[in-house]
């Protein structure tokens, strides 16, 4: 077994812990919101079509936040085709995926199920292939009680009061070649500039995200960043990360490793952000937004969309199957935006059901939970109070894409109004146990009130409609109290949440 050791004290605090850390994100793509979350004939269906199993589950996991509706079919929806009485919305081509968009759900029906659902909307404007003008008419729609155009359709559709969204996301992936209508740095960060000052003009107490580059691989990543947040600074509150991992050619130390990657990704945004702050002069800080992050095997079959003249709607999209090391990474992630919690405001898994998502269903019939959802859960249940900064001692693992990287990762919260401390950690070995050793001397008197850990002899092993609960945490009965320390067992490719308490 390899030793390892933390360090947890009150006095390192990071900073808070963020409900919006535990957002995700809803998208009109393959079976996302089509037999997603929306499926009519489902015996659960409520009056709008919305699945009633599907929102329990949803409720489960703990989610905060939802980004609609893009995602690249952003930049090609005119939102207005998705309001008014259904039988008269017309049915789009949707460029993005090569799917046909029947528009049977729009803002209203997605702002209903929202409010069910107990998350807080956050609503992307479309800034390919429309612009500043259909932004405020969208914002009007949304947030303006009433005496105008806009305002009073909402009210005609049945909204009386206004939606009245926070937080909006000023276009997707605009540096993209695949994104519709994708510019420069330049001529984006002036765009979002001048949508974002009239929007204020509406409603100055929006939260605005300017979008930041696609991923770290782009070639412009950093100085798009930089440019863009030139023209825009003092207009926008968050710049965007978009961030997806998967094991490639069967590298699986350096896969367990993805939240080093993510680490950086981090810590360069932040850097070129408070660059761009100290050159304008500026006072306040931008923030992260990591508005897109997952596992995602983007060479998969079910990652290619239709072609030709195959236009259907709601096809089998990015679909995948998620197994016991995704579920570790996935811990593990959430282990890195917490510790960078004084910089990521908030943060939107993608998606939330059947792409790439925790929760899976069949059209009319089952629901079941992926292997990803269960360290979401429970780090969205269990993540109160504030972030705290541990000092790590750990050996290390050699990986091909990141050299020496700690075996033991691990983050932790801690909420003084039940003064629960809660850790976070994953044993990033593929062969080795841990023994974890934890030193409370900064909290005396606290016990193990609870430990699980999820991990499996086979770390390929992945849930079905069949079978979701064969492999899920199960309790670390390893985990023991002693002077103020904690000493836990923790298996190869394995996630673990141990949780204190006075006793």
């Amino acid at each position: 077994m390899l030793p390892t050791s933390v360090t947890v004290d009150p006095a390192f605090v990071v900073g808070p812990v963020r409900r919006r850390t535990f957002g995700s994100f809803v998208e009109h793509l393959g079976r996302s919101v089509y037999t997603g979350i929306h499926d009519p004939e489902h015996p659960s269906a409520d009056a709008d079509g919305f699945r009633g199993d599907v929102l329990e589950l949803i409720r489960e996991l703990g989610i905060s936040t939802v980004r609609y509706p893009g995602g690249n079919f952003l930049s090609g929806y005119r939102w207005q085709d998705g309001i008014g009485p259904v039988k008269e919305r017309p049915r789009r081509l949707d460029l993005a995926w090569h799917s046909t968009e029947p528009n049977l759900v729009g803002v209203d029906e997605f702002m209903r199920w929202a409010a069910r659902a107990g998350v807080e909307p956050m609503m992307a404007v479309n800034l390919g292939t429309r612009g500043i003008a259909e932004a405020l008419e969208l914002l009007e729609y949304c947030n303006v009680p009433g005496g105008t155009e806009w305002s009073e359709r909402r009210r005609a559709n049945g909204a009386e009061d206004p939606y009245r969204v926070t937080m909006w996301c000023l276009g997707n992936e605009m540096d993209g070649p695949w994104q519709i209508g994708h510019k420069t740095a330049h001529e984006y960060g002036r765009l979002a500039a001048e949508t974002a000052r009239a929007m204020r003009m509406i409603d100055p107490g929006l939260e605005l995200v300017v979008c930041g580059s696609s991923n770290s691989a782009m070639p412009t990543f950093g100085a798009w960043e930089h440019t863009v947040l030139t023209e825009a600074y003092e207009h926008v509150d968050h710049v965007s990360a978009h961030a997806y991992y998967y094991e490639s050619d069967g590298d699986l130390a350096s896969f367990l490793a993805s939240a080093v990657d993510m680490d950086h990704f981090i810590d360069a945004v932040a850097a070129t952000a408070d660059a761009v702050r100290a050159a304008g002069k500026h006072s306040k800080r931008i923030n992260i937004s990591f508005d897109e992050w997952n596992v995602w095997y983007q060479q998969r079959a079910e990652s290619r969309p239709p072609s030709g003249d195959d236009w259907p709607v709601a096809p089998v999209l990015l679909e995948d199957r998620y197994n016991v090391a995704d579920a570790v990474v996935v811990g593990n992630l959430l282990i890195s935006l917490l510790r960078h919690t004084d910089r990521v405001h908030a943060a939107s898994q993608a998606q939330l059901v059947n792409v790439i998502a925790p929760i899976m269903t069949e059209p009319g019939g089952r629901a079941w939970k992926q292997t990803i959802f269960h360290p979401f859960a429970l780090t969205s249940r269990y993540a109160t109070g504030d972030v705290l900064r541990l000092a790590i001692d750990s050996p290390v693992t050699e990986t091909a894409r990141f050299g020496e990287v700690a075996v033991l990762d691990a983050v932790a919260t801690h909420d003084p109004a039940t003064g629960e401390v809660v850790l976070f950690a994953t044993n990033r070995s593929v062969r080795d146990d841990v023994v974890l050793d934890v030193d409370l001397r900064g909290f005396p008197g606290l016990a193990v009130l609870e430990a699980l850990t999820l991990s499996n002899p086979d770390h390929t092993w992945a849930a079905t409609a069949d079978d979701d609960t064969t492999v899920v945490p199960r309790p670390n009965t390893t985990a023991t109290t002693a002077d103020d320390r904690v000493r836990t067992e923790l298996p190869p490719v394995s996630w673990t949440m141990i949780r204190l308490a006075r006793a």
